[in-house]
């Protein structure tokens, strides 16, 4: 990667997405984020130049940098992909830290941000725009949809498939098999041994649906 990076938004993951690319010795121009206390303040020396939709740093997007969304919230992250896609004709890169196993047939799509020690298994297949935390273990044929986000620690067996935009808590287990529903919610240090149906919250060892 060759030309420097504009990254959207400032808070949540925006500072371990720094971090990542520094590691690889990526330049970050900037950040831009909605919340105007935080404009010309740094992170890690680099600066918050202005918001998310301020044309003027836009208009490099696409033709001197590259973007990358740091943005937690599902509805949001999506918003400013959308924004990057219509206005600028482009997809947001990948963010990958330095120690994170990918199997050399795993495939992952865009605008991915995949932290230390996450480890993607043989024949992986993960969407666009997913948050994977530090240390999460997806094991081989595991399916991912888009936006979902994994928490830290979790393990995902081999061949679960968990669907756009769910939501695995730090520590949670998935057996082997089992499907997560589109935005589904699965709570942290949960143990899920049956499917979960979409829009449905679990929690607890064995998981169970919380009203």
């Amino acid at each position: 990667m060759e030309k420097p990076v504009i990254i959207l938004g400032a808070k949540g993951i925006a500072h371990p997405a720094l971090e990542i690319f520094n590691s690889h010795n990526v330049i970050v121009y900037g950040f831009l984020d909605e919340d105007a206390s935080l404009h010309q303040k740094e992170i890690n020396h680099v600066s918050v130049l202005g918001s998310t939709e301020d044309d003027g740093f836009l208009k490099l997007i696409g033709k001197k940098c590259e973007a990358f969304v740091a943005v937690d919230d599902p509805t949001y992250r999506k918003y400013l992909v959308k924004l990057l896609n219509e206005r600028r004709k482009m997809q947001p890169i990948n963010a990958v830290h330095k120690t994170a196993y990918i199997s050399t047939d795993a495939a992952i799509g865009h605008g991915n941000f995949i932290n230390g020690k996450v480890s993607l298994g043989a024949g992986a297949s993960v969407g666009s725009h997913c948050i994977f935390h530090s240390g999460a273990v997806l094991e081989h044929l595991v399916e991912v949809g888009d936006y979902v986000q994994v928490g830290a620690g979790s393990i995902i067996n081999s061949g679960v498939k968990i669907g756009e935009g769910a939501f695995i808590g730090s520590g949670a287990i998935i057996v082997s098999g089992v499907k997560i529903g589109k935005n589904a919610r699965v709570g942290a240090g949960s143990l899920v041994i049956a499917d979960v149906e979409e829009d449905t919250t679990v929690f607890g060892n064995p998981a169970k649906k919380l009203d």
